[in-house]
C-alpha cells in the first residue's frame, strides 16, 4: 500500500440531509476504538517492514468493513434501517491494498415472505454502492488490475463478497447476476445447509446436491471465486472435486489446534491446497484459539496460521481476519441464534474451557489486524517473498484464476 493514503474524509451518506433522509445512529469509533497495541520492533525491523508495507500488495480475503453502533444493542434497529456505514476512515489508516467486504446476506433480518433473501441482498449491495459512487478513496475492485491501481494511486479496492448461497434459491441466473452487479466472491453455505449443500452446522453432511454441482459449474463460468469456510467438511471436499478452479477457505483456522466444526480438518485444508486454492486464517473472537492459548490473541491466530503453513506449505495461506468495526464480542451476543454460534463450535468439549475475552488484542478490526500481522511476521523473521505471499501474493493467484 501507499503509507500516503488519498482519503479527504468522505463519511457514508455524507450527500444526504441527517435525520431528514436517513435515521442517524451513533457509531462506534473506526480508530482506537480500545487501547491501540502494536508488536515492538526494532528500528531495523521497522525499516523492513515499511518497506514491505510499500512495496507489496495486501489482499484480506475476508472482512466486514460496515460500522455498527456505538450502542451494540441497537444492531438490529440499525440493520433494518437498511444503511450501514462504511469504515472509510479506518481503511485509510489500514495496510491493506485489497479487502473482501463480505456484505449481509439475509441471515440477520427476520421476514416471511417468499424472497426476503434475495430482496435485501440486492438491497444491501445497491445500498453499499450508492454510498461508494459519492467517492473515490475506495475503488469497486472488479479485475485484478484494480489492486496494483489502488495501491500506486493510494487507495483501497473494495471487492464485493457474501459468504453464503441461501438466496440464489434454486435460480442459477442469479449467479450471473450478482456478478454483472460487482459481487467476485460468494460462499456456498453459510453455516445452515441450503439448496446447494449443507453447511458446518448439520450433524450429517451429504455433500453438494446436484443442484449445488450445477451452482458451482455456473460459478466457474461467470467467475466468481469459490468460498467454503463455512461449509460441512463433506461439502468442501465436494466442491473442490467440483470446481475446475481453485477455491478458497477465506477465513478459518486448524481444527488439530482446536476442536470447532467453524474449524478445518488437515484432509481438507490439504485438498484445497492441492487443487492450487488458499487458506485464510481468520481471528473472529473465541474461533482460533489452541491449548496453548486458551486466551485469544495475536499469538493464537497466529499459531494457526504456522500450523496451517506447515501443513499446504507458504504458497497456500494467507490471512482473512474476518474483523469488524465496532463490538464483535457484543455483535456474536446479539445474533447468536443467527449466526449459529453455538452449534457451529460443535457443541462443548471437556477439555476446551477458554478465557473469554471482550476482543482480540492486536487485532481488533480490520486496521489493527493489517498492521500486526505484517509486523509479527517481520518480528518472527520470515522472509520477504514469503511475506509478500502470505499478505497478498497467495490471494492474488487464486483471484486471478477464478475471475479470468
Amino acid at each position: 500500500m501507499s503509507l500516503k493514503k488519498k482519503y479527504d474524509g468522505y463519511t457514508s451518506f455524507s450527500y444526504l440531509e441527517p435525520d431528514a433522509d436517513y435515521k442517524v445512529f451513533e457509531l462506534a469509533d473506526e480508530v482506537e476504538r480500545v487501547p491501540p497495541y502494536r508488536v515492538p520492533l526494532s528500528e531495523d525491523q521497522e525499516a523492513r517492514c515499511t518497506a514491505l508495507v510499500e512495496r507489496c500488495l495486501f489482499v484480506s480475503m475476508h472482512e466486514h468493513l460496515g460500522v455498527f453502533p456505538e450502542r451494540i444493542e441497537e444492531t438490529p434497529a440499525y440493520v433494518r434501517h437498511g444503511r450501514m456505514a462504511t469504515a472509510f476512515e479506518g481503511l485509510a489508516a489500514s495496510h491493506w491494498d485489497a479487502v473482501f467486504d463480505n456484505l449481509m446476506d439475509g441471515i440477520c433480518t427476520i421476514h416471511s415472505r417468499s424472497g426476503w433473501q434475495w430482496d435485501d441482498v440486492l438491497h444491501d449491495l445497491g445500498m453499499r454502492l450508492c454510498d461508494l459512487a459519492h467517492q473515490d478513496f475506495l475503488i469497486h475492485c472488479l479485475r485484478i488490475g484494480d489492486i496494483q491501481r489502488a495501491h500506486d494511486e493510494g487507495r483501497v479496492a473494495w471487492i464485493a463478497s457474501m459468504e453464503g448461497a441461501a438466496m440464489i434459491e434454486h435460480d442459477l441466473d442469479r449467479i450471473d447476476l450478482l456478478h454483472g452487479f460487482g459481487l467476485r466472491s460468494l460462499g456456498i453455505t453459510y453455516s445452515e445447509s441450503n439448496a446447494l449443500g449443507n453447511g458446518l452446522k448439520e450433524d450429517r453432511d451429504g455433500g453438494l446436491t446436484k443442484f449445488g454441482r450445477r451452482a458451482v459449474e455456473r460459478m466457474n463460468k461467470v467467475g466468481l471465486l469459490i468460498d467454503c469456510s463455512h461449509c460441512g467438511d463433506q461439502t468442501t471436499l465436494d466442491t473442490v472435486e467440483w470446481s475446475e478452479k481453485p477455491i478458497v477457505l477465506s477465513h478459518i483456522g486448524a481444527r488439530e489446534l482446536w476442536n470447532s466444526n467453524r474449524l478445518a480438518p488437515d484432509d481438507v485444508m490439504e485438498a484445497v491446497a492441492a487443487k492450487g486454492g488458499v487458506i485464510g486464517i481468520e481471528c473472529a473472537p473465541h474461533t482460533t484459539l489452541t491449548k496453548n492459548n486458551r486466551r485469544h490473541n495475536l499469538e493464537a491466530f497466529m499459531e494457526h496460521f504456522e500450523y496451517v503453513r506447515a501443513l499446504v506449505g507458504i504458497d497456500h495461506v494467507g490471512f482473512g481476519p474476518d474483523t469488524v468495526y465496532g463490538d464483535h464480542v457484543g455483535l456474536h451476543r446479539t445474533y447468536s441464534a443467527s449466526l449459529s454460534i453455538k452449534d457451529s463450535r460443535g457443541g462443548h468439549h471437556p477439555d476446551q474451557h477458554f478465557e473469554e475475552v471482550e476482543y482480540v488484542e492486536g487485532l481488533e478490526n480490520p486496521t489493527e489486524g493489517s498492521i500486526n500481522i505484517a509486523r509479527w511476521l517481520v518480528k518472527s523473521g520470515y522472509s520477504d517473498d514469503d511475506i509478500e505471499k502470505v499478505m497478498g501474493g497467495n490471494a492474488l493467484r487464486v483471484m486471478a484464476g477464478a475471475w479470468a
